[in-house]
């Protein structure tokens, strides 16, 4: 099993699509559905073998959540913040414009 290139926090950008996000939860291998696999032409389908990453994700029109393999991110580099509504339910920013994750308590 592969180690993730990226951590939980780090901000991101797809390799082929305009989009950008923050990473919130990493999957070593492929973990979503049959389906949403499925889905992807069969050409630019990523391999499984390999980290996923969930994404509090951004483009020019909206904010959504995105599912994405580590072969198609990139470190995004650009410095500007990450407008997605829910940044704020997972991260603290830090001083340096970075986002931490916010500590979790459990019972």
């Amino acid at each position: 099993m592969k180690t993730a290139k990226f951590s939980i926090g780090q901000v991101v950008r797809h390799r082929v699509f305009p989009f950008r996000g923050v990473i919130f939860d990493v999957d070593p291998e492929f973990a979503n559905t049959e389906e949403w696999y499925d889905a992807i032409p069969a050409a630019v389908r990523p391999r499984r073998d390999q980290p996923f990453y969930h994404l509090l994700a951004e483009n020019a029109e909206t904010e959504y959540v995105a599912y994405v393999s580590e072969q198609n991110l990139l470190e995004d580099s650009s410095g500007e913040p990450v407008r997605h509504p829910q940044v704020g339910e997972f991260f603290d920013k830090t001083a340096d414009g970075h986002y931490a994750p916010k500590a979790r308590s459990s019972h």
